[in-house]
């Protein structure tokens, strides 16, 4: 099932709960199949994508990475979560910055991303967002059979069919989001 998982040898996510930040596991529930979704613990220290996909076998471009993004308009702070293949990076100053239409976007501190997720840098995944965050899916990670991300920790990976997260609540598919 989860045939890109490299040497990784994933279970049922519903299985291991453990593994993953407390949001995911609340969250886990409203993802469209969670049956679908495996989760294998890895070492904390090769979270980081390069390292991940070097040391387990996955292939760069079926791993996704999510970033948090924070942008301003008088006054008001908006953040979205993009998802991008990780061979491309996510198009911050122009797609993002208009879809929440916002006079500047930026990668969100490290610092307050963490707060506002309750999840680990390096670990933050679009399962179990604060609620009202657009979830920003580039094309390519939606028309993926598979796809690597982050478990809410840096001790696992969540495994899942992009379309999985194409139906996440909040989710938007754009194309070009990526590049």
């Amino acid at each position: 099932m989860w045939s890109f998982a490299g040497s990784l040898q994933p279970v049922p996510v519903a299985s291991r709960l453990d593994l993953v930040a407390g949001p995911v596991a609340a969250a886990i529930a409203r993802v469209a199949d969670p049956s679908a979704v495996g989760v294998a613990e890895i070492d904390a220290g090769l979270a980081d994508t390069a390292a991940f996909c070097a040391h387990y076998g996955v292939a760069a471009e079926d791993s996704a990475n999510c970033v948090v993004v924070k942008g301003k308009r008088g006054g008001e702070v908006r953040f979205a979560a993009c998802m991008v293949l990780a061979t491309t990076r996510a198009d911050v100053n122009g797609i993002v910055r208009k879809r929440l239409d916002v006079r500047s976007a930026s990668f969100a501190p490290m610092d307050e991303a963490v707060a506002l997720t309750g999840m680990e840098y390096g670990g933050i995944t679009p399962i179990g967002l604060p609620e009202g965050w657009p979830i920003l899916v580039d094309a390519a990670v939606a028309a993926s059979p598979g796809v690597v991300i982050g478990a809410g920790v840096r001790g696992a990976k969540l495994f899942l069919p992009g379309p999985g997260l194409a139906s996440l609540p909040g989710a938007e598919v754009i194309e070009g989001l990526g590049r």
